[in-house]
């Protein structure tokens, strides 16, 4: 049997989070929402993606990317998952029901897509983890290159805080100077290693790149943008893998089409 699909896993991350008075760790989170597919089996629950992550906890952490996108889940500190008003009016007509119905037999097309979609991007983000650090900056290299940077180069000395590597972004005529840095973290990166990414740059570099595998915390995303200071862009792995897939990098795309129907043009026009 497949895991259930993201949108089912999305309704029941919901209701467990009301469950857990609005807001709780992941740690937390991940058994209720378990609890709510009776039917997964020890072996489903305990497989391993080729990262050494367990699929399971990585599914439900794919639907709470979702969650956020869509403003029904938010992240208010560090490893705490919360709803917002708008999740608990996602749920709230069957907010009574433990568990999640079983999906309709007439699964639209779309839903089948977003799923799928969902499903190749948390499979992109897992195979940035398995990568040693030296190819994910090579990898950073090559998408900031796929998006016009000119003379990107991987540095040759790497360490806390310092420069993975550097480059230009052409502004018309002229250019500015970009340095970038990349972390493979599982965990959120905080304020203080956006901090020493500028200290490393400052006065030298006119903008940062941070790559990271996870996201930053809400810290890092205020000190990014600093007036005075050098700007960081921040780029978390979902990010990342929006822009492979915008450029092409390591993805193909198969041209893909719905057809609906549209019964009023069957018709003739009325005869006198």
């Amino acid at each position: 049997m497949a895991l259930p699909r993201l949108t089912d896993i999305e309704i029941a991350l919901l209701r467990a989070l009301v469950t857990l008075a609005g807001r709780a760790s992941a740690n937390q989170v991940y058994p209720e929402v378990t609890k709510q597919f009776p039917a997964l089996t020890p072996e489903q629950l305990a497989e391993l993606l080729p990262s050494g992550g367990n699929r399971w906890t990585n599914r439900i952490q794919w639907a709470r990317l979702r969650l956020v996108k869509k403003d029904e889940m938010a992240s208010p500190s560090r490893g705490i998952w919360s709803i917002t008003e708008k999740g608990r009016a996602r749920i709230e007509p069957e907010g009574a029901k433990a568990i999640p119905e079983p999906s309709p037999p007439d699964i639209s097309l779309v839903d089948l897509y977003d799923d799928y979609e969902a499903t190749f991007r948390a499979k992109l983000l897992d195979r940035l983890y398995q990568m040693k650090p030296a190819e994910f900056e090579q990898f950073a290299r090559k998408l900031l290159r796929a998006y016009g940077f000119v003379e990107v180069e991987v540095s040759a000395v790497s360490g806390d805080g310092g420069i993975d590597g550097y480059g230009k972004l052409r502004l018309g005529l002229s250019s500015m100077s970009v340095a970038f840095q990349c972390k493979r973290w599982q965990g959120n990166v905080g304020r203080p290693e956006v901090d020493k990414f500028r200290g490393a740059i400052q006065g030298e570099y006119e903008q940062g790149v941070f790559f990271a595998t996870s996201d930053f915390t809400p810290q890092a995303r205020e000190a990014s943008l600093k007036r005075g200071a050098v700007p960081i862009i921040l780029l978390n792995g979902e990010s990342i893998v929006t822009m492979m897939i915008e450029k092409g990098l390591g993805v193909s795309r198969t041209p893909l089409y719905i057809y609906e129907e549209r019964p009023d043009e069957l018709l003739g026009e009325a005869e006198d």
